[in-house]
């Protein structure tokens, strides 16, 4: 006991206090608690050193003069650059779609007109409501849009017809507007900086009367005979301008440009008749007679034959068989017309003339298919006549022609001249090419370039000029006009006026299945003012309605409702 009282007595003396001092207890290892030194427990703090404030302070005036320094790059260094790509962030451009052109027939008639739409940035399209016209106007694709209302395209696209040809008239330019957007990009102001010029409007020689009127007889006749396609052109045959050009059958523009109506999309598609097709200036046919008025102008051109040179036909042409004697070849005409000239060869249409005329027969020498091919390109048959629409050429048939096309028979014989020379085997014409040719025989051989727009007076008159002189013009004229006086086009032996004419009926197959009717004309006869060619085209053989038939209801249609047409000179035109 003595023993632990002096140890106590000692530390007693050392320690005069009684409280602990904390180094006390963190020397005494068995004391220490369990501290977390990763969280500064247990740790004593030590203050920092005037070094480490000195570079703090060194940091943070480097970080604001950096900031000082973007801040003048911005606002005084290069603040114009950046002020104007403010402006344009805020400020949006955007094109005012201009105006397309107006389309009018001759009389002033709207044939083609826009509408405003609410809400829509360009205008609707608005095409007639009348049969006929689809084909020559034609119609548009509009300015398009994606699914956020940014026009990728901003311009209408004429597709097809007038729309198409005359396009870069009728599109006019378009304008520019500024926008000015707020924060939510909505619409505060605008300013028109570029002002919009709107399209061309345009007249056309087409008189909307006679071209309903023409489209809806051929329809009545398809429907009742069964002909699968037909068209009709009437063109001036001093100007060239068309006063009416229609195709049978045909589409709905306003069908198209709208673009809503699948279904009769697709009909039109998958019809057979193809309603696309404008036939009157791509629609190939086979002419049959309608060519021997220009083979008769070549043979008269070229002396083989004079105007009252008599040729007995007999109703038929026996070619001997070199191989064969007791097999000869024989070419038959459609009726034994006896013996003719060539004025009332051209009235009766006799294949047995115009064999010969052609081809030669004994000791009649004939043109010859080099010369039948030179007069009937003359004329401009199996040529683009100038028009402004994509048309199709055709073909006049020739001994490498036939090499092309019938590899495996490739020999040029006479029969193939005589069928050329009567506008069978592989020769193909349009109406237009044979309204053209046609109002050439009419004015004397003027060959114009057709044009559907009305012309001014002192606009020119484009042709070219066929050699051969007014004589023999005067000889297939007159056989033209007899031809509908009594022969084989006097279905327009009108009273109101004097017609010239040639008909054609064309066989399409080897088994006699299909024909093309035709017939060419001008009137009048003793100063003409209009030509004109109609062709119903694939119907039954057996048929004898055509195109004779529809020209004489329109001509006594005209008669009535458009007489400054039937006969001009008399009306004071």
């Amino acid at each position: 006991m003595r023993f632990f009282d002096k140890i106590f007595r000692r530390r007693k003396h050392r320690y005069p206090y009684a409280e602990i001092a904390p180094d006390e207890i963190f020397l005494d290892s068995r004391n220490l608690p369990e501290f977390d030194t990763n969280q500064f427990e247990g740790r004593l703090e030590k203050p920092l050193s005037q070094k480490s404030i000195y570079l703090l302070g060194t940091g943070f005036l480097l970080i604001i003069g950096v900031f000082v320094f973007r801040l003048w790059n911005l606002q005084i260094a290069d603040g114009n650059q950046y002020r104007v790509l403010a402006e344009k962030n805020r400020l949006d451009q955007t094109s005012i779609i201009a105006s397309r052109g107006l389309i009018f027939d001759r009389t002033g008639k709207e044939l083609v007109w826009n509408e405003k739409v609410d809400g829509q940035p360009f205008a609707s399209r608005v095409y007639i409501n009348e049969p006929g016209f689809s084909h020559v106007l034609g119609y548009v694709s509009y300015p398009q849009a994606d699914s956020k209302g940014i026009f990728y395209r901003t311009d209408y696209i004429g597709k097809m017809g007038v729309e198409k040809a005359y396009d870069a008239l009728l599109k006019g330019y378009n304008g520019t507007k500024t926008l000015e957007l707020n924060a939510l990009q909505q619409v505060v102001s605008q300013n028109v900086v570029v002002p919009p010029v709107g399209g061309q409007d345009l007249t056309l020689s087409i008189d909307a009367r006679v071209q309903t009127k023409l489209y809806s007889i051929m329809k009545n006749l398809a429907d009742q005979v069964g002909f699968h396609g037909g068209s009709g052109v009437i063109m001036d045959v001093q100007t060239g301008e068309i006063l009416a050009m229609t195709s049978y059958p045909e589409y709905s523009s306003e069908v198209m440009v709208e673009g809503k109506d699948k279904q009769a999309i697709a009909g039109y598609n998958k019809n057979p008749d193809a309603p696309f097709l404008f036939r009157a200036v791509q629609g190939l046919y086979t002419p049959g007679s309608i060519v021997k008025p220009f083979l008769a102008l070549g043979a008269l051109n070229e002396g083989i034959i004079s105007p009252d040179t008599v040729i007995n036909t007999k109703g038929y042409i026996s070619i001997p068989n070199p191989y064969h004697p007791d097999q000869p070849s024989i070419f038959n005409d459609w009726k034994n017309q006896g013996p003719i000239n060539m004025e009332q060869a051209l009235s009766v249409s006799s294949d047995v003339y115009f064999y010969e005329v052609g081809g030669g027969y004994q000791d009649q020498p004939g043109l010859g298919i080099d010369g039948i091919g030179k007069y009937m390109r003359m004329f401009g048959l199996g040529q683009p006549t100038g028009i402004v629409f994509n048309e199709a050429v055709g073909t006049i048939p020739n001994p490498d022609w036939k090499k092309i096309t019938f590899p495996n028979d490739p020999t040029w014989r006479l029969g193939d001249t005589y069928h050329t020379a009567i506008g069978q085997y592989g020769v193909l014409v349009t109406p237009i090419q044979m309204v053209r040719a046609v109002a050439a025989i009419a004015n004397n051989g003027k060959l114009l370039t057709p044009t559907i727009l009305k012309k001014q007076d002192d606009d020119p008159v484009p042709y070219q000029q066929v050699p051969i002189p007014e004589k023999d013009f005067k000889v297939v004229q007159a056989g033209m006009r007899l031809g509908a006086i009594s022969g084989t086009a006097a279905g327009l032996n009108m009273s109101q006026i004097e017609i010239a004419a040639k008909t054609g009926t064309a066989e399409l197959d080897a088994g006699k299945k299909y024909t093309n009717h035709w017939v060419i004309g001008y009137y009048p006869y003793d100063h003409p003012k209009y030509a004109f060619a109609m062709v119903m085209a694939k119907g039954p053989y057996n048929n004898l309605l055509g195109g004779v038939d529809v020209a004489r209801q329109l001509f006594d249609w005209m008669w009535v409702n458009t007489p400054e047409y039937i006969d001009p000179k008399d009306l004071g035109d």
